[in-house]
């Protein structure tokens, strides 16, 4: 951090809508630990610093400690041991400091049934000390643009499940926060629910900071310009795609999609293509390999790993050379 300050200095760079990486806010976590009273260890020294603007996705298997660490994060929770930085800001020594930039729907937010869209997002804006004229313009306004003006004076629980986390998604929009938490926002939701939100949250990524969690992966490779991935309570990688595709041994993936010829042998120490599944090769694997299936004229498709890939050898599942895996 005091690095990165004195060459700024050096620069006389301005700030201006967070630009670059370069030029952003930062998170900074450092050794963040979290037991529980009865003594389950839910963190084990945490460290990471991200800059504060675009996507950041936490992903993780169930009781990987993902709530855990957003709710520090947050200024809900506090932690065993450890220190987290905004700006420089000591967040657990002073969360007063850092309240207001920050708002966020936990996992188990839900919209309050007997409340309308446009009271429930007032109602909340009200909380944060916003002037009720004020917070009746924003409401009207944020739920204009999510979609939600035909539906803003009618009962929250005569909404569909889409619209109802919308109306979450409109009360952090409409708040003066520039960080925004979402735990898993977008789980139960029917796959075009969850597209539209995922929408919104592109366009929303522009102006404000988002640390989203999810067990999505598809949701955390298409929204993400940065990804963590925690289990058992540690942080086990973290970076853009890119970064994360350079911590595996097999960068590429073939899958064949020729129904009509069934389990194809080929070129590589005599594995088996099925279909159906991948197998995981590196650049000369993937040459030698596609050059045979072109040369029996058999269909198959050569890609990037996926983060699904990632995790699963990150996390301690290695993708093997010659390994299929059933999709």
């Amino acid at each position: 951090m005091n690095l990165r300050k004195k060459v700024m200095n050096k620069f006389a760079i301005k700030f201006t809508n967070k630009v670059s990486d370069f030029m952003a806010s930062y998170f900074e976590c450092i050794d963040v630990s979290k037991t529980y009273a009865k003594g389950q260890t839910a963190l084990r020294s945490v460290s990471f610093e991200i800059p504060m603007h675009g996507v950041f996705s936490l992903i993780g298997r169930n009781g990987a400690g993902k709530t855990t660490l957003v709710r520090i994060l947050a200024t809900e929770l506090m932690p065993t041991s450890g220190k987290v930085f905004i700006d420089d800001i000591d967040i657990i020594r002073e969360p007063d400091s850092i309240r207001r930039r920050i708002a966020i729907i936990p996992q188990e937010a839900r919209a309050i049934s007997w409340l309308t869209p446009m009271q429930t997002v007032t109602t909340f804006l009200l909380y944060r000390g916003i002037r009720y004229s004020e917070a009746k313009a924003r409401a009207k306004e944020v739920l204009a643009d999510l979609g939600l003006a035909s539906v803003a004076d009618r009962m929250n629980r005569m909404l569909s499940g889409g619209q109802k986390r919308k109306v979450l998604v409109a009360a952090l929009v409409a708040s003066d926060a520039d960080i925004l938490f979402m735990d898993e926002p977008t789980t139960g939701l029917d796959p075009i629910s969850r597209s539209e939100l995922w929408d919104i949250l592109s366009d929303l990524k522009k102006e404000k900071f988002i640390f989203l969690t999810t067990h999505y992966l598809e949701e955390a490779e298409r929204l993400s310009d940065r990804i963590g991935i925690l289990d058992q309570g540690e942080m086990k990688a973290i970076g853009t795609m890119s970064d994360l595709r350079s911590m595996v041994p097999k960068k590429y993936s073939i899958s064949l999609v020729d129904k009509e010829n069934g389990n194809i042998e080929i070129e590589n120490n005599g594995s088996v293509i099925k279909v159906g599944s991948r197998i995981f090769v590196d650049e000369n694997e993937a040459y030698v390999i596609a050059r045979d299936l072109i040369n029996r004229n058999i269909r198959f498709s050569i890609n990037p790993v996926s983060l699904e890939d990632i995790y699963y050898s990150i996390a301690k599942k290695e993708i093997a050379g010659g390994e299929s895996v059933q999709d």
